[in-house]
């Protein structure tokens, strides 16, 4: 006779809506897929085109070659700059060089560039709230002279910040940071600067917006969330943080369903799932497999938006 199967014990999986893709990362992703086409291989891509790792050797088996500056591509093929968007001195350069370029910089990450350009021309101060190093902090401040914009990363260098002309001063904040904590700065800075020059409209991109009010209502009902996501990806990184800060006893952020510990799942029974803007859904889909190959899993979704923001394609893609 043969033994009963064991039983699997019940988890309820409650999937974040918008998770994944945003329209930014999506037009970048078909820049290069269709430069690939349109101009066959290689294609020169300055930086990861965004920060997912899957995502990079997909386009890399297109053709895809991943640089990280212009000097290593050759002339006579195209190059993409990447989503985060790049220093005027890399067209420039591509220009001086004819190249054929297509720049993939996300069109709420050129606005800031925009914004950054006006304020500079108006003679104002300028500080961006931002994490050095990042691809688009070096490309935001690399839109103007060096020295013209002063980065501050916290509430410390808010407070320390010390303009020529404090009458005279203006913020910008890279498109991927913490919604609240950013908050907290500007805050700050409005306080000390009564009359700073603010963005027209918020800097911070409505998908880093929707995906951390949806990961915030995800965690006031899960025990854990997983973000899927790269550790590279400043917005994936956020929503861990976010999931923490608003109540889930654990949240980890993990590359794909290979990257799960399945003792986080020991006694919890409800797990919150989203994915950065730059995780493409197949990888989602992939971790909702593996939960579901061990235990009884119920999925739900949690609808925070719905998001109908489309990007158009260059022209030379397009023509």
């Amino acid at each position: 006779m043969n033994a009963p199967a064991p039983v699997r014990r019940p988890i309820s999986l409650v999937l974040a809506s918008p998770r994944g893709f945003c329209a930014g990362v999506d037009r970048a992703i078909q820049i290069v897929e269709r430069a690939v086409e349109k101009f066959g291989a290689p294609v020169y891509v300055r930086h990861e085109i965004v920060h997912n790792r899957h995502v990079v050797d997909r386009l890399k088996a297109l053709g895809a070659v991943f640089i990280e500056e212009l000097s290593e591509a050759p002339d006579d093929r195209p190059v993409v700059f990447s989503a985060h968007g790049v220093p005027k001195s890399v067209p420039a350069e591509a220009q001086s060089r004819q190249m054929i370029y297509l720049d993939a910089t996300c069109p709420l990450v050129s606005k800031v560039h925009v914004e950054a350009q006006k304020h500079y021309d108006a003679g104002r101060e300028i500080v961006l709230i931002g994490h050095a190093g990042h691809p688009e902090v070096i490309g935001t401040m690399g839109q103007l002279p060096e020295g013209a914009v002063t980065l501050i990363e916290d509430l410390k260098d808010a407070a320390a910040w010390e303009p020529k002309d404090a009458a005279n001063v203006a913020f910008l904040t890279q498109t991927t940071l913490s919604v609240d904590d950013t908050a907290d700065m500007v805050a700050l800075l409005r306080e000390r600067f009564p009359g700073i020059a603010a963005p027209h409209k918020e800097d911070i991109c409505y998908a880093t917006t929707n995906r951390q009010d949806a990961v915030k209502h995800l965690a006031e009902q899960s025990e854990l969330v997983l973000v899927v996501g790269s550790r590279n990806s400043s917005n994936s990184v956020r929503l861990k943080e976010v999931g923490l800060k608003a109540g889930a006893s654990a949240a980890h952020l993990i590359d794909d369903a290979a990257g799960i510990d399945w003792t986080w799942f020991d006694g919890v029974s409800r797990v919150g799932l989203t994915a950065g803007a730059s995780a493409p859904e197949d990888l989602v889909q992939g971790v909702i497999d593996a939960i579901s190959a061990r235990f009884d899993t119920t999925v739900e979704e949690l609808v925070e938006a719905r998001e109908t923001i489309t990007f158009k394609l260059p022209r030379l893609l397009t023509a």
